[in-house]
């Protein structure tokens, strides 16, 4: 039912039915019954409407009630929370005021997690059945209008920990909202006011947006329902529920514009003082020094802060976004073009701004590419921590100068990150009274093909017309609309970058296809060599000499004697599994050699080799296969399993395949991976370019299938043997169309560009 007014509290003990019990609140339990019980009290903090993450973001709103008597009551807690959902927390919202009389009814006891904070009831209420009772009286005495509230504010050297505060404070470090381990968004900043103490505050939300606009150093920010708390002695400061963040801009004289997402908040003349006298304040400390550097400004290998416009924007790859930006001015320093299609690029053409020096590409990586993805071209934004590097332009010769490019690199140490700034903040229109001078450019942009293939590419290198005649090869299955470019030009371009080309290949390594086979570890990234079978047979014949049979109680084992004297071979199947057909059983074996498993393996399809240790089982050294399968071997990482298992489940498991008997393990499987190196040739440059990500895309064979199977290993040289004709010269190889991935990896603390073919497939015939 809605909660319901009445006009004194006598109307209110009426209200009370003869089957409910008026209960003091001291004498609340986790124990009590609620079902025949009623509470009456007073409403002496209400909080606002909120989602509820953990009931799918059903609204709730959360007051605390308190006694209007405590003499009455048996024990200390005189006030308790209650929690209030869904439309009643709306009507709770709506109906009732900070200081009127509340009856409830038809609630439950909970567990407070907040008692230790906050000093209440060890217990809270929660409402939300519709059955629920809320009967409400006014107070005698109306509160203060919202046009008259009064906060108080706590100066931050006189914060104690485990209190709730208001404060106001001038931002003096920030970092943009970035995603925390769990499912919220993570804002940190430092503040100080004129006690001259910094207090670092950590703010916790699931919406973007609902976190503190600050746009720079020297803001002024007011905090409300924060949690002061002590961490390595020093006083921190954690929104708590009913939280809320206003912002101000901290230039003196600039208006006075509360910044917030919240649709109701109170800011009065009080207020405007405040925020006043802390700008003053901060002037005089030189608090709000300008970061922000001009693009005229800018020298290589400098970190600044960084407003401008942006122009344009393209997709680089999943781990890079080019933003082409400009504020107007011109760089001292020649700037790094990036090979991008103009098809590709959302956003206004900046040729005539590229030729006058005016344009800056800016490279996003990392956490930042969520903001980046949702950025409009037009809009203003703010680096920060933008990193300036001298890289060496794509054919420069040797005595050139190094071209200047910016990178804003993953993380967020020192506040690194961007925004995008609304168009009326006042920061702004310095930046638009320069970008006005140079609105006559707009009428230069108007170019034909030749121009945009002359800024966008290097000058094409002809690969001649025999590259252009019958079909490839091969064929490319990704989605990218580029055009195709020569191997010169790939390796003049600026990482990372995807792009097309036709080349032949001249070699390919390892030459023995065999050794192309590895094992990759999906958790740790590590890829090894199949182990030899000597290596392997060698595991097995240790493991074999003076084995005592386990005796574990989940099995039941047979035995038999081996050829060779003195070498018993044990079988031990789970006591869940006897009966079954010998097919569907898991079977552990001891005491065996590597070709006895092998034949063995034939008729059973899923053996696991052990060894004994103390009379327990064990498993072999993982440099041994932990599963035989038919043909079929499957390896576990040495790093990512478990060191033993102990007391395996086998119920419950309707299929033994290899994933499920890797779990009951404890192993990390390793998968089979090809892995290849081609160095390819168009006759305008040569590059080797690994295939291992898609290389069972490519040769439509799977590498798991292919390890225990000659006749796809043939198959495979056939391919091979297709794409380097043996004894053949490089004209007679065919031509290939690739999908090439260009990256850069760190080797040595240097950083190294590596080409991998992706997304390319062997034409089936």
């Amino acid at each position: 039912m809605p909660v319901e007014k009445v006009n004194n509290s006598s109307d209110l003990d009426a209200k009370v039915p003869s089957c409910l019990q008026l209960t003091s609140i001291g004498n609340l339990t986790l124990t009590s019954d609620p079902s025949h019980r009623c509470v009456k009290a007073k409403v002496v903090r209400k909080g606002p409407v909120i989602s509820c993450p953990q009931r799918d973001d059903v609204e709730m709103l959360r007051a605390e009630i308190k006694e209007e008597d405590p003499l009455q009551s048996t024990t200390e807690h005189t006030s308790i929370n209650v929690i209030f959902f869904d439309t009643l927390a709306k009507d709770f919202s709506q109906s009732v005021t900070q200081g009127d009389i509340v009856l409830i009814a038809d609630f439950t006891i909970k567990k407070s997690p907040t008692f230790l904070r906050d000093n209440l009831h060890p217990c809270h209420l929660e409402m939300d059945n519709k059955d629920a009772c809320i009967y409400v009286c006014p107070s005698a005495i109306p509160g203060p209008s919202r046009s008259e509230a009064k906060y108080i504010y706590v100066p931050l050297n006189k914060l104690k920990s485990k209190t709730m505060v208001n404060v106001y404070g001038v931002v003096t470090f920030f970092k943009q909202p970035f995603p925390s381990r769990g499912s919220d968004y993570c804002s940190t900043l430092k503040i100080t006011d004129q006690s001259d103490v910094k207090v670092i505050c950590t703010i916790f939300c699931k919406k973007l947006e609902d976190h503190p606009l600050i746009f720079r150093v020297g803001d002024i920010i007011r905090l409300h329902r924060f949690k002061a708390e002590t961490f390595r002695d020093s006083i921190t400061l954690m929104n708590t529920f009913g939280w809320s963040t206003v912002t101000f801009n901290g230039i003196i004289d600039s208006p006075i514009v509360p910044r917030t997402s919240s649709k109701s908040f109170y800011f009065g003349e009080a207020d405007k003082r405040t925020v006043q006298k802390l700008r003053q304040w901060a002037a005089n400390q030189s608090l709000c020094s300008d970061l922000n550097t001009s693009l005229s400004s800018v020298q290589p290998h400098m970190y600044f802060d960084f407003t401008c416009q942006l122009l344009a924007k393209a997709v680089m790859d999943s781990r890079c976004i080019l933003l082409k930006v400009w504020d107007g001015t011109r760089c001292q320093h020649p700037l790094l073009k990036v090979a991008v299609a103009p098809d590709e690029l959302e956003g206004e053409c900046t040729l005539a701004k590229d030729k006058m020096n005016l344009t800056a590409n800016v490279l996003v990586y990392d956490n930042h590419l969520e903001v980046a993805r949702d950025l409009k071209p037009g809009a203003f934004l703010r680096f920060y921590n933008l990193h300036a590097l001298l890289q060496k332009a794509p054919g420069q010769l040797p005595d050139q100068p190094e071209h200047l490019s910016f990178h804003l690199h993953g993380g967020t140490v020192y506040g690194r990150g961007l925004r995008s700034l609304p168009a009326e903040t006042p920061d702004l229109l310095s930046l638009k009274s320069v970008l006005e001078k140079h609105v006559d450019l707009d009428e230069h942009e108007e170019v034909n093909d030749g121009t945009l293939l002359e800024i966008w590419y290097t000058p094409p290198e002809s690969i001649g017309a025999e590259a252009d005649a019958g079909p490839a090869y091969t064929v490319q299955t990704c989605e990218h609309n580029t055009q195709r470019i020569t191997l010169a030009q790939v390796k003049r371009s600026t990482p990372p970058l995807s792009c097309h080309v036709r080349a032949r290949v001249k070699k390919y390594l390892p030459q023995q296809l065999y050794q192309c086979l590895k094992l990759f570890c999906s958790k740790c990234k590590t890829m090894k060599d199949v182990p030899d079978d000597s290596a392997v047979a060698n595991i097995f014949l240790e493991s074999a000499r003076d084995n005592q049979p386990c005796d574990e109680q989940w099995a039941a084992t047979s035995s038999a004697n081996s050829r060779e004297p003195g070498r018993t071979i044990s079988m031990h199947v789970s006591k869940d599994m006897v009966g079954e057909s010998s097919h569907m059983q898991l079977i552990f074996i001891e005491g065996i050699t590597l070709d006895e498993i092998s034949v063995l393996s034939r008729d059973h399809k899923n053996l696991v080799p052990v060894r004994s240790e103390n009379s327990k089982m064990t498993r072999m050294d993982l440099t041994a296969p932990f599963l035989f399968s038919g043909k079929k071997r499957y390896y576990g990482c040495k790093e990512c399993s478990q060191n033993t298992f102990e007391n395996p489940v086998f119920t419950g498991v309707e299929t033994w395949d290899e994933l499920a008997v890797a779990e009951v393990l404890g192993v990390q499987m390793m998968q089979y991976r090809f892995l290849i190196q081609f160095e390819l040739d168009d006759g305008t440059d040569r590059i080797e370019a690994l295939l291992w990500e898609d290389a069972e895309r490519f040769f439509h064979i799977s590498a798991l299938d292919a390890s225990g199977c000659q006749d796809l290993q043939d198959k495979i040289q056939t391919i091979m043997d297709t794409i380097q004709p043996p004894e053949s010269s490089l004209e007679e190889h065919p031509w290939m169309d690739f999908c090439l991935s260009v990256y850069t990896v760190k080797d040595n603390d240097r950083k190294k560009v590596c080409y991998q073919i992706t997304n390319t497939e062997i034409v089936k015939q």
